[in-house]
Protein backbone atom coordinates (compact mmCIF):
# COMPACT_ATOMS: atom_id res chain seq x y z
CA UNK A 1 0.00 0.00 0.00
CA UNK A 2 2.83 2.42 0.90
CA UNK A 3 4.28 1.81 -2.75
CA UNK A 4 1.19 2.72 -4.40
CA UNK A 5 0.88 5.75 -2.26
CA UNK A 6 4.41 6.21 -3.30
CA UNK A 7 3.92 5.81 -7.09
CA UNK A 8 0.52 8.00 -6.95
CA UNK A 9 2.57 11.03 -5.33
CA UNK A 10 5.35 10.43 -8.25
CA UNK A 11 2.82 10.21 -10.87
CA UNK A 12 1.28 13.38 -10.14
CA UNK A 13 4.67 14.76 -9.57
CA UNK A 14 5.64 13.65 -13.44
CA UNK A 15 2.25 15.18 -14.84
CA UNK A 16 3.05 18.45 -13.17
CA UNK A 17 6.90 18.70 -14.53
CA UNK A 18 5.66 17.60 -18.14
CA UNK A 19 2.98 20.56 -18.17
CA UNK A 20 5.37 23.01 -19.66
CA UNK A 21 6.39 20.83 -22.72
CA UNK A 22 2.80 20.48 -23.39
CA UNK A 23 2.71 24.55 -23.07
CA UNK A 24 5.19 25.38 -25.41
CA UNK A 25 4.00 22.34 -28.08
CA UNK A 26 0.27 24.08 -27.72
CA UNK A 27 1.21 27.62 -28.27
CA UNK A 28 3.86 26.81 -31.20
CA UNK A 29 0.86 24.89 -32.74
CA UNK A 30 -2.20 27.29 -32.08
CA UNK A 31 -0.50 30.81 -32.49
CA UNK A 32 2.52 29.80 -34.79
CA UNK A 33 1.69 27.39 -37.35
CA UNK A 34 -1.62 27.48 -36.83
CA UNK A 35 -2.11 23.75 -37.50
CA UNK A 36 -3.76 20.79 -35.12
CA UNK A 37 -1.15 17.91 -35.42
CA UNK A 38 -2.41 14.88 -37.01
CA UNK A 39 -1.26 12.69 -34.26
CA UNK A 40 -2.55 14.62 -31.26
CA UNK A 41 -4.25 11.34 -29.95
CA UNK A 42 -1.05 9.74 -29.66
CA UNK A 43 0.76 12.66 -28.42
CA UNK A 44 -1.73 12.50 -25.70
CA UNK A 45 -1.05 8.94 -24.69
CA UNK A 46 2.89 9.42 -25.09
CA UNK A 47 2.88 11.95 -22.86
CA UNK A 48 0.76 9.68 -20.49
CA UNK A 49 3.08 6.81 -20.91
CA UNK A 50 6.28 9.62 -20.11
CA UNK A 51 4.65 10.58 -16.82
CA UNK A 52 4.17 6.72 -15.82
CA UNK A 53 7.74 5.81 -17.01
CA UNK A 54 9.35 8.69 -14.38
CA UNK A 55 7.20 7.79 -11.56
CA UNK A 56 8.28 4.00 -12.13
CA UNK A 57 11.57 4.81 -12.12
CA UNK A 58 11.83 7.82 -9.61
CA UNK A 59 10.30 5.17 -6.77
CA UNK A 60 12.84 2.23 -8.09
CA UNK A 61 15.58 4.48 -7.56
CA UNK A 62 14.84 4.87 -4.38
CA UNK A 63 14.43 1.43 -3.59
CA UNK A 64 17.58 0.12 -5.27
CA UNK A 65 20.20 2.41 -7.06
CA UNK A 66 20.05 5.10 -4.04
CA UNK A 67 20.22 3.01 -0.76
CA UNK A 68 22.55 0.76 -2.75
CA UNK A 69 25.16 2.77 -4.07
CA UNK A 70 25.36 4.51 -1.17
CA UNK A 71 25.51 1.76 1.26
CA UNK A 72 28.23 0.41 -1.28
CA UNK A 73 29.89 3.77 -0.65
CA UNK A 74 29.78 2.91 3.21
CA UNK A 75 30.80 -0.24 3.38
CA UNK A 76 34.17 0.04 1.22
CA UNK A 77 34.76 4.18 2.78
CA UNK A 78 34.91 1.98 6.29
CA UNK A 79 36.87 -0.99 4.80
CA UNK A 80 39.55 2.22 4.23
CA UNK A 81 40.84 0.64 0.55
CA UNK A 82 41.80 3.42 -1.18
CA UNK A 83 42.70 0.81 -4.58
CA UNK A 84 38.74 -0.90 -3.65
CA UNK A 85 37.55 2.17 -4.01
CA UNK A 86 39.01 3.54 -7.07
CA UNK A 87 38.79 0.09 -8.72
CA UNK A 88 34.77 0.49 -7.67
CA UNK A 89 34.25 4.01 -9.08
CA UNK A 90 36.14 3.21 -12.73
CA UNK A 91 34.10 0.00 -13.11
CA UNK A 92 30.96 1.99 -11.99
CA UNK A 93 31.66 4.77 -14.31
CA UNK A 94 32.60 2.61 -17.69
CA UNK A 95 29.28 0.28 -17.15
CA UNK A 96 26.74 2.88 -16.55
CA UNK A 97 28.08 4.64 -20.08
CA UNK A 98 29.20 2.38 -22.21
CA UNK A 99 25.50 0.96 -23.43
CA UNK A 100 24.28 4.91 -22.64
CA UNK A 101 21.66 4.57 -25.27
CA UNK A 102 22.04 8.62 -25.89
CA UNK A 103 25.89 7.97 -26.54
CA UNK A 104 25.13 4.97 -29.22
CA UNK A 105 22.76 7.32 -30.51
CA UNK A 106 25.13 10.10 -30.95
CA UNK A 107 27.78 7.50 -32.05
CA UNK A 108 25.94 6.11 -35.20
CA UNK A 109 24.92 9.66 -35.94
CA UNK A 110 28.81 10.96 -35.63
CA UNK A 111 29.96 7.45 -37.77
CA UNK A 112 27.47 7.78 -40.73
CA UNK A 113 27.50 11.56 -41.30
CA UNK A 114 31.51 11.33 -41.08
CA UNK A 115 31.56 8.50 -43.90
CA UNK A 116 32.93 6.45 -42.05
CA UNK A 117 36.33 8.07 -40.59
CA UNK A 118 34.72 8.14 -36.82
CA UNK A 119 34.37 4.95 -36.03
CA UNK A 120 30.98 4.43 -33.51
CA UNK A 121 32.39 1.49 -31.26
CA UNK A 122 35.93 3.34 -31.04
CA UNK A 123 33.83 6.51 -29.79
CA UNK A 124 31.93 4.92 -27.56
CA UNK A 125 34.71 2.63 -25.71
CA UNK A 126 37.11 6.39 -25.22
CA UNK A 127 33.92 8.12 -23.52
CA UNK A 128 33.06 4.82 -21.49
CA UNK A 129 36.81 4.74 -20.48
CA UNK A 130 37.49 8.39 -19.81
CA UNK A 131 34.31 8.42 -18.14
CA UNK A 132 35.40 5.26 -15.90
CA UNK A 133 38.95 6.92 -15.06
CA UNK A 134 37.36 10.35 -14.20
CA UNK A 135 35.17 8.87 -11.95
CA UNK A 136 38.12 6.88 -10.35
CA UNK A 137 39.16 10.21 -9.73
CA UNK A 138 36.29 12.01 -8.45
CA UNK A 139 36.84 9.34 -5.71
CA UNK A 140 40.13 10.16 -5.23
CA UNK A 141 39.29 13.81 -4.55
CA UNK A 142 36.49 13.02 -2.15
CA UNK A 143 38.48 10.94 0.16
CA UNK A 144 41.69 13.06 0.30
CA UNK A 145 39.59 16.26 0.64
CA UNK A 146 40.81 18.31 -2.62
CA UNK A 147 39.02 21.54 -3.65
CA UNK A 148 36.88 20.60 -6.77
CA UNK A 149 37.43 23.85 -8.22
CA UNK A 150 41.09 23.48 -8.80
CA UNK A 151 40.55 20.03 -10.79
CA UNK A 152 38.00 21.70 -12.92
CA UNK A 153 39.66 24.88 -13.95
CA UNK A 154 42.47 23.13 -15.15
CA UNK A 155 40.59 20.55 -16.50
CA UNK A 156 38.49 23.22 -18.32
CA UNK A 157 42.01 25.54 -19.28
CA UNK A 158 43.22 21.81 -20.83
CA UNK A 159 39.67 21.42 -22.70
CA UNK A 160 40.18 24.81 -24.04
CA UNK A 161 43.60 24.43 -25.22
CA UNK A 162 42.66 20.93 -26.72
CA UNK A 163 39.67 22.66 -28.64
CA UNK A 164 41.98 25.26 -30.42
CA UNK A 165 44.37 23.05 -31.94
CA UNK A 166 41.21 20.51 -32.51
CA UNK A 167 39.73 20.04 -35.64
CA UNK A 168 36.22 21.49 -36.60
CA UNK A 169 34.79 18.27 -37.74
CA UNK A 170 35.39 16.82 -34.06
CA UNK A 171 34.52 19.81 -31.48
CA UNK A 172 30.82 19.61 -31.62
CA UNK A 173 30.72 16.14 -31.57
CA UNK A 174 33.61 15.64 -28.45
CA UNK A 175 31.13 18.40 -26.38
CA UNK A 176 28.08 16.19 -27.46
CA UNK A 177 29.89 13.14 -26.18
CA UNK A 178 30.64 14.74 -22.87
CA UNK A 179 26.88 15.53 -22.36
CA UNK A 180 25.14 12.57 -23.32
CA UNK A 181 27.52 10.72 -20.93
CA UNK A 182 25.20 11.87 -18.12
CA UNK A 183 21.85 9.80 -17.94
CA UNK A 184 18.68 9.11 -16.64
CA UNK A 185 20.32 6.16 -15.04
CA UNK A 186 24.33 7.21 -14.49
CA UNK A 187 23.56 10.65 -12.88
CA UNK A 188 21.54 9.61 -9.90
CA UNK A 189 23.78 6.48 -9.30
CA UNK A 190 27.35 8.20 -9.36
CA UNK A 191 26.15 11.20 -7.32
CA UNK A 192 24.60 8.73 -4.73
CA UNK A 193 28.43 7.32 -4.61
CA UNK A 194 29.77 10.94 -4.31
CA UNK A 195 27.11 11.71 -1.36
CA UNK A 196 27.43 8.29 0.27
CA UNK A 197 30.95 8.80 0.24
CA UNK A 198 30.98 12.08 2.09
CA UNK A 199 28.93 11.19 4.21
CA UNK A 200 30.88 8.14 6.08
CA UNK A 201 34.39 9.91 5.37
CA UNK A 202 34.95 12.08 9.43
CA UNK A 203 35.51 16.15 7.86
CA UNK A 204 33.88 15.90 4.47
CA UNK A 205 30.63 17.68 3.86
CA UNK A 206 28.22 15.84 1.51
CA UNK A 207 27.46 19.43 -0.15
CA UNK A 208 30.72 20.59 -0.90
CA UNK A 209 32.97 16.83 -1.52
CA UNK A 210 30.05 14.32 -2.45
CA UNK A 211 29.00 16.26 -5.59
CA UNK A 212 31.43 17.05 -8.58
CA UNK A 213 31.52 13.70 -10.34
CA UNK A 214 29.09 14.24 -12.89
CA UNK A 215 30.84 17.36 -14.04
CA UNK A 216 34.25 14.97 -14.01
CA UNK A 217 32.42 12.50 -15.95
CA UNK A 218 31.06 15.43 -18.48
CA UNK A 219 34.84 17.18 -18.70
CA UNK A 220 37.28 14.97 -19.43
CA UNK A 221 35.19 12.86 -22.79
CA UNK A 222 35.86 16.30 -24.07
CA UNK A 223 39.83 16.23 -24.66
CA UNK A 224 39.59 12.77 -24.97
CA UNK A 225 36.80 12.34 -27.78
CA UNK A 226 38.99 15.57 -29.41
CA UNK A 227 42.45 13.87 -28.92
CA UNK A 228 40.86 11.23 -30.99
CA UNK A 229 39.65 13.62 -33.38
CA UNK A 230 43.02 15.67 -33.90
CA UNK A 231 44.42 11.80 -35.00
CA UNK A 232 41.80 10.82 -37.21
CA UNK A 233 41.27 13.96 -39.21
CA UNK A 234 45.23 14.11 -39.48
CA UNK A 235 45.69 11.27 -41.34
CA UNK A 236 44.12 10.81 -45.29
CA UNK A 237 40.38 10.28 -45.79
CA UNK A 238 39.62 6.81 -45.83
CA UNK A 239 37.85 4.77 -49.20
CA UNK A 240 34.60 3.79 -48.51
CA UNK A 241 33.86 0.82 -50.89
CA UNK A 242 30.85 -0.42 -49.19
CA UNK A 243 27.53 1.50 -49.12
CA UNK A 244 26.51 2.20 -45.49
CA UNK A 245 22.64 1.28 -46.27
CA UNK A 246 20.14 -1.06 -44.81
CA UNK A 247 19.66 -4.26 -47.01
CA UNK A 248 16.43 -4.20 -48.39
CA UNK A 249 15.86 -7.90 -46.92
CA UNK A 250 15.90 -6.43 -43.06
CA UNK A 251 13.14 -6.91 -41.48
CA UNK A 252 11.88 -4.55 -39.02
CA UNK A 253 9.99 -6.29 -35.84
CA UNK A 254 6.35 -4.78 -34.91
CA UNK A 255 3.79 -5.16 -32.44
CA UNK A 256 4.71 -7.46 -29.33
CA UNK A 257 7.94 -8.50 -30.75
CA UNK A 258 8.91 -5.07 -31.12
CA UNK A 259 7.90 -3.90 -27.28
CA UNK A 260 9.78 -6.68 -26.20
CA UNK A 261 12.96 -6.28 -28.15
CA UNK A 262 12.85 -2.60 -26.29
CA UNK A 263 12.39 -3.46 -23.04
CA UNK A 264 15.36 -6.26 -23.39
CA UNK A 265 17.59 -3.78 -25.23
CA UNK A 266 16.27 -1.19 -21.98
CA UNK A 267 17.26 -4.30 -19.73
CA UNK A 268 20.48 -4.04 -21.22
CA UNK A 269 21.25 -0.74 -21.05
CA UNK A 270 20.63 -1.24 -17.16
CA UNK A 271 22.06 -5.06 -16.75
CA UNK A 272 26.32 -3.34 -16.82
CA UNK A 273 25.40 -1.04 -13.65
CA UNK A 274 23.81 -4.69 -12.26
CA UNK A 275 26.68 -6.87 -12.69
CA UNK A 276 28.89 -4.33 -10.88
CA UNK A 277 26.77 -4.04 -8.07
CA UNK A 278 26.71 -7.67 -7.80
CA UNK A 279 30.33 -8.17 -8.52
CA UNK A 280 31.90 -5.67 -5.82
CA UNK A 281 28.85 -6.55 -3.09
CA UNK A 282 29.08 -10.07 -3.33
CA UNK A 283 32.69 -10.83 -4.45
CA UNK A 284 34.81 -8.11 -2.81
CA UNK A 285 33.02 -6.96 0.10
CA UNK A 286 31.27 -10.77 0.57
CA UNK A 287 28.05 -9.00 1.83
CA UNK A 288 24.82 -10.03 0.96
CA UNK A 289 22.28 -7.47 -0.26
CA UNK A 290 20.78 -6.19 2.40
CA UNK A 291 16.88 -6.52 1.17
CA UNK A 292 17.66 -8.26 -1.58
CA UNK A 293 13.67 -8.57 -2.66
CA UNK A 294 13.09 -4.69 -2.40
CA UNK A 295 16.49 -3.62 -4.35
CA UNK A 296 14.77 -6.64 -7.31
CA UNK A 297 11.70 -4.60 -6.96
CA UNK A 298 13.40 -1.56 -7.51
CA UNK A 299 15.85 -2.44 -10.60
CA UNK A 300 12.81 -3.96 -12.36
CA UNK A 301 10.59 -0.72 -11.49
CA UNK A 302 13.90 1.60 -12.93
CA UNK A 303 13.76 -0.89 -16.27
CA UNK A 304 10.10 -1.14 -16.91
CA UNK A 305 10.28 2.72 -16.11
CA UNK A 306 13.25 3.87 -18.36
CA UNK A 307 11.22 1.36 -21.03
CA UNK A 308 7.81 3.59 -21.07
CA UNK A 309 9.40 6.72 -20.47
CA UNK A 310 11.08 6.20 -23.88
CA UNK A 311 7.96 4.69 -25.73
CA UNK A 312 6.10 7.72 -24.69
CA UNK A 313 8.83 10.34 -25.96
CA UNK A 314 8.37 8.14 -29.12
CA UNK A 315 4.82 7.95 -29.10
CA UNK A 316 4.10 11.55 -28.18
CA UNK A 317 6.57 13.94 -27.98
CA UNK A 318 9.36 13.46 -30.92
CA UNK A 319 7.29 12.72 -33.99
CA UNK A 320 5.45 16.68 -33.16
CA UNK A 321 8.97 17.76 -32.23
CA UNK A 322 10.98 17.14 -34.92
CA UNK A 323 7.74 18.23 -37.74
CA UNK A 324 7.64 21.21 -35.91
CA UNK A 325 11.56 22.21 -36.38
CA UNK A 326 11.24 21.67 -39.97
CA UNK A 327 8.07 23.72 -40.51
CA UNK A 328 9.43 26.50 -38.44
CA UNK A 329 12.53 26.32 -40.65
CA UNK A 330 10.77 26.49 -43.46
CA UNK A 331 9.17 30.02 -42.25
CA UNK A 332 10.63 33.44 -43.19
CA UNK A 333 12.88 34.48 -40.63
CA UNK A 334 14.51 33.17 -37.40
CA UNK A 335 12.87 34.49 -34.99
CA UNK A 336 10.42 31.93 -34.23
CA UNK A 337 13.39 29.21 -34.09
CA UNK A 338 14.94 31.04 -31.54
CA UNK A 339 11.72 31.28 -29.55
CA UNK A 340 10.87 27.52 -29.94
CA UNK A 341 14.92 26.86 -29.22
CA UNK A 342 14.54 28.99 -25.92
CA UNK A 343 11.15 27.72 -25.42
CA UNK A 344 11.73 23.87 -25.66
CA UNK A 345 15.25 23.95 -23.66
CA UNK A 346 13.21 25.35 -20.52
CA UNK A 347 10.25 23.06 -20.69
CA UNK A 348 12.38 19.81 -21.75
CA UNK A 349 14.76 20.80 -18.49
CA UNK A 350 11.96 21.54 -16.31
CA UNK A 351 11.10 17.57 -16.91
CA UNK A 352 14.31 15.83 -16.84
CA UNK A 353 14.29 13.01 -14.56
CA UNK A 354 17.41 13.38 -13.47
CA UNK A 355 17.73 17.23 -12.72
CA UNK A 356 14.74 16.44 -10.49
CA UNK A 357 16.58 13.39 -8.54
CA UNK A 358 19.85 15.39 -7.84
CA UNK A 359 17.38 18.69 -7.05
CA UNK A 360 16.49 16.52 -4.26
CA UNK A 361 19.60 15.31 -3.09
CA UNK A 362 21.08 18.86 -3.26
CA UNK A 363 18.38 20.19 -1.15
CA UNK A 364 18.92 17.37 1.46
CA UNK A 365 22.56 17.28 1.81
CA UNK A 366 22.16 21.25 2.03
CA UNK A 367 20.44 21.43 5.42
CA UNK A 368 18.37 24.07 4.03
CA UNK A 369 20.70 26.21 2.31
CA UNK A 370 19.10 25.18 -0.99
CA UNK A 371 15.60 25.00 -2.41
CA UNK A 372 15.34 21.95 -5.23
CA UNK A 373 12.61 24.01 -7.34
CA UNK A 374 15.21 27.14 -7.53
CA UNK A 375 17.66 25.18 -8.64
CA UNK A 376 15.50 23.50 -11.44
CA UNK A 377 14.61 26.63 -12.54
CA UNK A 378 18.38 28.09 -12.67
CA UNK A 379 19.58 25.21 -14.64
CA UNK A 380 15.96 25.43 -16.87
CA UNK A 381 16.73 29.47 -17.69
CA UNK A 382 20.39 27.89 -18.08
CA UNK A 383 19.76 26.00 -20.81
CA UNK A 384 17.23 27.96 -22.36
CA UNK A 385 19.47 30.49 -23.26
CA UNK A 386 22.61 27.50 -24.17
CA UNK A 387 20.30 26.72 -26.70
CA UNK A 388 19.46 29.64 -27.88
CA UNK A 389 22.86 30.97 -28.25
CA UNK A 390 23.64 27.52 -29.93
CA UNK A 391 21.10 27.99 -32.76
CA UNK A 392 22.31 31.76 -32.81
CA UNK A 393 25.72 30.04 -34.05
CA UNK A 394 24.02 27.74 -36.54
CA UNK A 395 22.18 30.49 -37.96
CA UNK A 396 25.17 32.51 -38.70
CA UNK A 397 27.48 29.70 -39.04
CA UNK A 398 29.84 30.80 -36.13
CA UNK A 399 32.96 28.95 -35.30
CA UNK A 400 32.31 26.15 -32.56
CA UNK A 401 35.69 26.80 -31.35
CA UNK A 402 35.52 30.34 -30.56
CA UNK A 403 32.04 30.01 -28.61
CA UNK A 404 31.77 27.22 -26.33
CA UNK A 405 36.33 28.77 -25.40
CA UNK A 406 34.57 31.69 -24.39
CA UNK A 407 31.89 30.01 -22.75
CA UNK A 408 34.24 28.05 -20.53
CA UNK A 409 36.60 31.22 -19.53
CA UNK A 410 32.97 32.61 -17.98
CA UNK A 411 32.84 29.42 -16.34
CA UNK A 412 36.29 29.34 -15.12
CA UNK A 413 36.38 33.03 -14.23
CA UNK A 414 32.89 33.04 -11.92
CA UNK A 415 34.39 29.47 -10.16
CA UNK A 416 36.68 31.66 -8.60
CA UNK A 417 34.41 34.36 -7.01
CA UNK A 418 31.72 31.53 -6.36
CA UNK A 419 30.90 30.58 -2.81
CA UNK A 420 32.55 27.32 -1.99
CA UNK A 421 29.07 25.35 -1.09
CA UNK A 422 27.77 25.89 -4.93
CA UNK A 423 31.17 24.97 -7.04
CA UNK A 424 30.35 21.05 -7.14
CA UNK A 425 26.16 21.59 -7.41
CA UNK A 426 26.86 24.08 -10.16
CA UNK A 427 29.13 22.18 -12.29
CA UNK A 428 27.13 18.65 -11.93
CA UNK A 429 23.99 20.44 -12.51
CA UNK A 430 25.58 21.18 -15.96
CA UNK A 431 25.55 17.25 -16.75
CA UNK A 432 22.42 16.69 -15.52
CA UNK A 433 20.50 18.58 -17.94
CA UNK A 434 21.57 16.21 -21.13
CA UNK A 435 19.83 12.86 -20.84
CA UNK A 436 16.92 11.25 -22.25
CA UNK A 437 14.65 13.90 -22.56
CA UNK A 438 16.72 16.56 -23.55
CA UNK A 439 19.49 14.87 -26.10
CA UNK A 440 17.10 13.45 -28.73
CA UNK A 441 14.90 16.83 -29.26
CA UNK A 442 17.94 19.31 -29.07
CA UNK A 443 20.31 17.20 -31.54
CA UNK A 444 17.02 16.51 -33.37
CA UNK A 445 16.88 20.76 -33.89
CA UNK A 446 20.79 21.15 -34.69
CA UNK A 447 20.60 18.40 -37.42
CA UNK A 448 17.57 19.72 -38.93
CA UNK A 449 18.63 23.39 -38.66
CA UNK A 450 22.16 22.67 -40.45
CA UNK A 451 20.50 19.81 -42.95
CA UNK A 452 18.28 23.06 -44.33
CA UNK A 453 20.19 25.92 -44.03
CA UNK A 454 22.53 26.93 -46.98
CA UNK A 455 25.94 26.71 -46.67
CA UNK A 456 26.04 24.51 -43.52
CA UNK A 457 28.19 21.41 -42.90
CA UNK A 458 26.05 18.78 -40.81
CA UNK A 459 29.29 17.21 -38.95
CA UNK A 460 30.42 20.54 -38.41
CA UNK A 461 27.49 22.70 -37.51
CA UNK A 462 24.64 19.98 -36.46
CA UNK A 463 25.99 18.97 -33.49
CA UNK A 464 27.65 21.21 -30.48
CA UNK A 465 23.84 22.51 -29.21
CA UNK A 466 24.29 20.18 -26.44
CA UNK A 467 27.80 21.68 -25.13
CA UNK A 468 25.85 24.74 -24.94
CA UNK A 469 22.77 22.92 -22.56
CA UNK A 470 25.63 21.83 -20.53
CA UNK A 471 27.54 25.40 -20.30
CA UNK A 472 24.88 27.85 -19.35
CA UNK A 473 23.37 26.20 -16.13
CA UNK A 474 26.93 26.25 -14.55
CA UNK A 475 26.70 30.26 -15.57
CA UNK A 476 23.56 30.64 -13.89
CA UNK A 477 23.71 28.80 -10.73
CA UNK A 478 26.86 30.50 -10.06
CA UNK A 479 25.93 33.70 -11.07
CA UNK A 480 22.95 33.03 -9.11
CA UNK A 481 24.96 32.22 -5.65
CA UNK A 482 27.16 35.06 -6.53
CA UNK A 483 24.59 37.52 -5.89
CA UNK A 484 22.71 35.96 -2.97
CA UNK A 485 25.88 35.66 -1.24
CA UNK A 486 26.46 39.77 -1.94
CA UNK A 487 22.99 40.85 -1.55
CA UNK A 488 23.63 38.51 2.26
CA UNK A 489 27.02 40.38 3.14
CA UNK A 490 24.99 43.45 2.02
CA UNK A 491 21.83 43.26 4.46
CA UNK A 492 23.96 42.22 7.00
CA UNK A 493 26.45 44.92 6.76
CA UNK A 494 23.25 47.16 6.83
CA UNK A 495 21.59 45.68 9.56
CA UNK A 496 25.14 45.60 12.09
CA UNK A 497 24.91 49.50 10.55
CA UNK A 498 21.25 50.21 12.15
CA UNK A 499 22.44 48.26 15.44
CA UNK A 500 25.18 50.52 16.21
CA UNK A 501 23.37 53.45 15.61
CA UNK A 502 20.71 53.12 17.63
Amino acid sequence: MAHLKDFYHALIHALKNLIPIIAVVLVFQALVLRTVPDNSVSMAIGIGIVAIGVALFLQGLELSIFPVGKSLSNQFARKGSVPILLAFGFALGFSAVVAEPALIAVAQQAQDISGGRIDALTLRLIVATSVGLVVALGVFRTIFGYPLQWFMIIGYILVVIVTYFAPEEIVGLAYDSGGVTTNIVTVPLIAALGIGLASSIRGRNPLIDGFGLVALAVMVPMISVQVYGIIVFSGAEPDITAEMVMSADTQVATGFLAALMDLLEMFRDVLPIIITILFFQYLILRRPLANPRRVLLGFLLVIFGLYAFVVGLKLGLFPIGTAMAEQLIQRDGFVFIYLFAFAIGFATTMAEPALIAVGQQAEEAADGKLNGNVIRLLVAVGVAIGITIGVHRIITGGSMHYYVMGGYVIVIALTVFAPKYIIALAYDLGGVTTSEVTVPLVTALGIGLATHIEGRNVLIDGFGLIAFASIFPIVTVMGYAIIAQAVTAWRERAEAAETEGS
